[in-house]
Order: structure tokens, then C-alpha cells, then sequence
């Protein structure tokens, strides 16, 4: 008891003594008490002790019948194909999985397939069957010709038996935004963007007369297009024309803009109203390559050296030929080792001759249009093969046709399309601003 009693003199006086000391060191004892009973708190007994007991019971299984899932839900199968030559309704239908023989009995007799089967290729087919093949409706769509309209045939199995409709509607114009960098050529250009090759055909068409496609072009070259679709019921049928344009070549840009003034034939116009469109095209083809230029040559048949007193384009027999210019057909027939051959007269004692035709589209006294199809690549008369000869005469004397088309005069914008002209040159502008953007993007 005494022992005790000091202890209790001696803790006090500590306390008294060094308060915080002692504070701190209550602490610590409590707090490593409390860890040490956590560190020996009781677990739940480990699962891999507890014993393992399996049970196993037989279960009766008794098999479904298609009853027992009711009814099964009818469905509808779409497919598409294109028609292909010598293609018959019974073909086209197994190559579409149609297992019906009431509708191919239909399409055989049926008037509307005649044209579909016709001569041209490509038209986009497609059908519905139920699921067990049978069809229930055929649509096809194509177009009839150049016009801006397509022929819409359907065929469907109605409460009435099968009926065939067929109408015409009116195709949709949409615009594309398109841009490429020159690598090589133009066309490996447009071919490496997806770009449809009639599309690149207008190009060197409209900048034909400002850049020579074959001597100009250069490494990072670049263009800029929009360019129009005609769309059937949401489907791509044709690419229409370029509606604006722009190409970079060798640091110098070169624009053009389309404008169609009502009541009136269009043309390309630079976005400063000046026309694009020159007196002579640059070319008599779409476009091909020159095989033999102006100047003096050795004759590829008679081997001696002769002033070659046009221009030779090598194509295709069977390719469209154009005229260059405005004029009135002056001549139309054979002409000894020219063999088909047209001539027409233009302004300022100016005429112009295709020769080697295959076919001569005009007559004599006819009146063509720049850019209106005469005739046709051939090989006749003096002709080691397939090609146009063009020749260019000014008061009767030859002249280079490519100079001479370098060199024309543009047609001039009237006064009273000004405006007109400014509100569509504002939309194309913008338009090919965003195509630019676009090239730029995927260069990048």
C-alpha cells in the first residue's frame, strides 16, 4: 500500500513537471494498442478447410415442339446486282437467290423487261423476297439517254396478281468536293482521290487552252473541283459537269465557274466575269494524246521527209469527234488519202479539216456549234491506223491548230448577265473555298 501510494506521489509530480511529455507518451501507447488488436482480430474460417459435399440429381428433359415457340416471324431479303451482258430474267434472277417460277414466268412475258435487258449494261437491280425466296417486288432504275431524267421500273406481286409500273422522274443534282496534288499525270491524280475520269476530262478541257496537259504539268501541281451528281432516289446514276474549278501549275492559278444565263447556252467564266470559252477548243476529242504534231517529218508510208501540215490525234476507232469552232459544213465526203473527211468554214476566212473518219456525222451546208459531234475516228484513206488528222487554215494557208487555239480570242460576257453571274460566282466561290480545304486536309 505504501509502494503504491508512492507511485502515485511520483506520477503526479511527472505530470505536474512535463505535462506534454506525458500526454504524448499516453498517446503512443494507445495507439500501438490499438493496432495490436487489430493485427489479432479473428478471421472467418479459410474456405479451402470447409468440406466440399456434391450433389447430383437427374432432371427430366422433355424436346420442344415448333408449336411451343408460336408462330414463326416472316421476314424480307433485299439484294442488288447490276445486269450484265447477255443477261436473261431467269439468270438474273439466280444470280439475286429468286426461287420463284410464277414470277419468272411474269418477266418473261412482260414488255418492261425488253428494255431492261436491252443493249446497255450496268443497270442496278434489286429485289425483295420472302423467306422462302419468293420474290415480292423488283425495282430497276436506268437512264434513258443524256437528258436529266431516269426510267423507274417496278414489278410487284400485289392482292391483284404481279403488276408492272413505269415512269420517269426527274434526277436530283447534288454537288461533290473534290481535290487532288499532281504526282505524275492528271489522270493518276484523279484516279488516286476516287475521282470519276469524266470529271477530269472537263478539267483539261476547261483549262485546256491555258495549260498544254502533256508539257506543263509539274510535281505539286494542285487543283481544286466541284463537280455535280445526278442522283436516282438516293443512287449515284452519272456525273454531271463541273461546276467550278481551280489548278495551281507551276505557281499559276487558273479558275473557271460555269454560268448558264437563262434562255441561253453556258460557259466557263473566270470569277471576274471574263469568259473561258474561246473561239477554238484546243482539241477535236474529249482527250487523247497527240501523235504527231505540226511541222516537218519522215511520212509513215511513204518514209520521206514531208511537212506534216496538221496535227494527228491517236484514239480509237469509233471515238466522237467534235467541231473546234462555230461554222457551216463546207465539205463532207471522201477526199482521195485524206479518206472520210469534213471541212467547215468559220469566221475570218477560217476553216478547219477532219480526216481518217470511220463515220461522217453532217452534211454539206450543215450549220455546228463548237464542240457539236461530226463524226467519228477512223482509219480510212492513207492511214497506218486508228486516228484524227486536223488541220487549221487562215485565208487558205495551214496554220498549227494548237497555237492557233492558245492563241484565240474569248467570248465576251454580256452586260445584262453581270448580275446574274456575281450571285453564282458568290455560291461557287464558297463551295471552292471548301473544296480547297478539303485537299489541303487530306494532303495533310
Amino acid at each position: 500500500m505504501p509502494l503504491l501510494s508512492g507511485m502515485a506521489q511520483a506520477s503526479a509530480q511527472l505530470l505536474s513537471r512535463h505535462p506534454r511529455r506525458v500526454a504524448a507518451g499516453l498517446g503512443v501507447l494507445l495507439l500501438g494498442t490499438g493496432v495490436t488488436a487489430f493485427g489479432i482480430a479473428p478471421l472467418a474460417p479459410d474456405a479451402a478447410d470447409l468440406p466440399v459435399t456434391r450433389i447430383v440429381e437427374a432432371v427430366p428433359f422433355a424436346p420442344l415442339s415448333p408449336d411451343a415457340l408460336g408462330p414463326a416471324l416472316p421476314f424480307t431479303l433485299y439484294r442488288s446486282e447490276a445486269v450484265r451482258r447477255d443477261d436473261t430474267p431467269q439468270s438474273l434472277l439466280q444470280r439475286l437467290g429468286v426461287q420463284d417460277p410464277a414470277a419468272l414466268a411474269y418477266l418473261r412475258n412482260d414488255p418492261a423487261m425488253r428494255d431492261l435487258f436491252g443493249a446497255r449494261t450496268g443497270k442496278l437491280v434489286t429485289v425483295e423476297t420472302n423467306d422462302r425466296h419468293e420474290l415480292l417486288r423488283l425495282q430497276a432504275r436506268w437512264l434513258p439517254g443524256d437528258e436529266r431524267s431516269f426510267t423507274r421500273v417496278t414489278v410487284e406481286n400485289g392482292d391483284q396478281g404481279w403488276h408492272t409500273s413505269v415512269e420517269a422522274a426527274e434526277l436530283e443534282p447534288t454537288s461533290q468536293l473534290a481535290g487532288g496534288v499532281i504526282r505524275s499525270s492528271l489522270f493518276a491524280a484523279t484516279d488516286a482521290i476516287g475521282l470519276p475520269d469524266s470529271v477530269a476530262v472537263q478539267l483539261a478541257e476547261i483549262f485546256g487552252s491555258d495549260i498544254d496537259f502533256r508539257r506543263d504539268l509539274r510535281e505539286g501541281d494542285r487543283f481544286s473541283v466541284v463537280y455535280e451528281t445526278l442522283n436516282a432516289d438516293g443512287e449515284v446514276m452519272r456525273t454531271g459537269r463541273v461546276l467550278s474549278a481551280s489548278f495551281i501549275n507551276n505557281g499559276k492559278t487558273f479558275e473557271a465557274v460555269w454560268y448558264e444565263p437563262p434562255g441561253q447556252k453556258g460557259a466557263y467564266y473566270g470569277f471576274d466575269g471574263q469568259s473561258s470559252r474561246k473561239n477554238f477548243l484546243s482539241s477535236p476529242l474529249a482527250f487523247t494524246r497527240v501523235s504527231s504534231g505540226y511541222g516537218m517529218r519522215f511520212h509513215p508510208i511513204t518514209g520521206k521527209q514531208k511537212a506534216h501540215l496538221g496535227v494527228d490525234y491517236a484514239a480509237p476507232s469509233g471515238t466522237p469527234v467534235r467541231t473546234i469552232g462555230d461554222g457551216v459544213v463546207s465539205f463532207a465526203g471522201w477526199r482521195n488519202g485524206y479518206g472520210n473527211t469534213i471541212e467547215i468554214s468559220h469566221r475570218g476566212n477560217q476553216s478547219t479539216l477532219y480526216a481518217h473518219l470511220s463515220r461522217i456525222g453532217v452534211r454539206q451546208g450543215q450549220k455546228v456549234e463548237q464542240g457539236e459531234f461530226i463524226g467519228a475516228v477512223g482509219s480510212t484513206g492513207l492511214s497506218t491506223g486508228p486516228h484524227l488528222h486536223l488541220e487549221f487554215k487562215v485565208k487558205g494557208v495551214h496554220q498549227d491548230p494548237l497555237e492557233v487555239a492558245r492563241k484565240s480570242e474569248s467570248v465576251p460576257m454580256q452586260a445584262e448577265w453581270r448580275a446574274g453571274f456575281n450571285a453564282v460566282a458568290a455560291l461557287q466561290r464558297a463551295q471552292l473555298d471548301a473544296a480547297r480545304s478539303v485537299q489541303q486536309a487530306s494532303a495533310e
